[in-house]
């Protein structure tokens, strides 16, 4: 599953709005320097997601404020 996603950096708070099925806003703190916008974006998906980190991965406009974001799909186990 693809989502697109809007950054707004250097917020003075972070939240996530969701906009319709798969567009997103986003408020960071972080500056985009070293990829610290897009950590931030990663871990607030993630929190809002309710899914790992591992599972999101930015496909396109790693250095943009429009990304899209990849939703791997997850694979439960049954034990035994």
């Amino acid at each position: 599953m693809k989502i697109f996603v809007k950054v707004k950096i250097k917020a003075k708070s972070e939240k996530v709005e969701k906009i319709d099925a798969d567009h997103f806003e986003i408020w960071v703190k972080a500056p985009p320097i070293e990829g610290k916008a897009n950590e931030k974006v990663v871990e607030l998906l993630s929190e809002y997601l309710d899914v790992p980190r591992s599972s999101l991965n930015i496909i396109r406009g790693a250095k943009s404020r429009n990304k899209i974001v990849e939703i791997k799909k997850l694979i439960r186990r049954k034990n035994g």
